[in-house]
């Protein structure tokens, strides 16, 4: 009989991660960010069946990349969890913690099994809310560790690059249309530092709205609204650059009105000359082009 072939637990471990970063690495990305009213969800998706993003429970959503078969059923049992728990107990006592460490304890099993291969998904659980600093988002990697994350996290695809963009841009106070602006440009970003364009077809959105009168705060952000946040904040740019080309141009006509003050100057002072034009004018004009003043 021959000898089994031996695999250090550590280089068993360290090949199952780098099997289910590649998995996750090949899905479109997920970004996630708070602004003033919540926090917004924004996942390139084609589909408009498949959703990378839902919610979970009154306060709390849900995004993931990766094996659509596998975060779906992780989707499922985080809503039965919730369910039972704001059935048991109160609707209070479902947070996005308790569902963040019910996927962790998943997540970690299944990635420390033998028996079976680890989950090729990265989820992010969050919850909305009474004010921003009560805002929680969490992300959790395959093998079940818990990340607290804040102001902004992405996910998926070139998400180290991503976040980076958005670490350097993303600020507190950033309305709905300058978070999707802002979501949408790290999107477009491509792994050789070029730019593509991404339309409102390609966009899965939804946020967890605090300022919503009902109970439930999660809302899809479809259609005529996608489109129209997505054109206020291409406008938004567009106003910007024709306010810095008025500014230009009210310039330029200031300094306009102001060699035609001098050259009338000028011209006075040679009228009011004893006959010697030429002396009055070299007297008074400077350098050629210069307006007097």
């Amino acid at each position: 009989m021959s000898t089994p072939f031996y695999v250090s637990p550590q280089q068993a471990m360290a090949d199952r991660a780098e099997y289910a970063r590649k998995g996750i690495a090949r899905g479109r990305s997920v970004v996630v960010l708070q602004y003033t009213d919540g926090v917004v969800f924004v996942a390139e998706n084609p589909s408009r069946a498949l959703h990378k993003v839902s919610e979970i429970y009154d306060r709390i959503a849900f995004a993931a990349v990766g094996k659509y078969n596998e975060f779906e059923n992780l989707r499922i049992g985080g809503v039965r969890y919730a369910d039972l728990r704001g059935y048991t107990y109160d609707r209070e006592d479902v947070t996005a913690r308790g569902l963040a460490n019910v996927y962790a304890q998943t997540l970690g099993t299944i990635f420390s099994s033998a028996a079976e291969k680890p989950y090729e998904v990265e989820l992010i659980v969050a919850e909305v809310g009474a004010a921003p600093e009560d805002d929680q988002i969490y992300r959790l990697p395959h093998d079940g560790s818990i990340v607290d994350e804040h102001g902004s996290v992405a996910v998926g695809g070139n998400a180290d690059q991503i976040s980076s963009y958005l670490d350097q841009r993303h600020r507190d106070g950033m309305t709905l249309a300058e978070a999707l602006k802002l979501a949408l440009d790290s999107l477009s970003r491509d792994n050789n530092g070029g730019e593509r364009t991404l339309t409102a077809e390609q966009l899965e959105v939804a946020t967890l709205d605090r300022t919503r009168p009902q109970q439930r705060k999660f809302k899809r952000i479809l259609g005529r609204q996608l489109s129209r946040l997505l054109d206020e904040s291409g406008g938004a740019d567009a106003g910007d650059a024709a306010a810095d080309a008025d500014a230009d141009a009210g310039a330029g006509e200031s300094g306009t009105a102001a060699e035609g003050a001098g050259d009338k100057g000028s011209k006075d002072k040679e009228t009011k000359g004893k006959g010697t034009k030429g002396k009055g004018a070299s007297g008074e004009d400077g350098p050629e082009g210069e307006p007097l003043l």
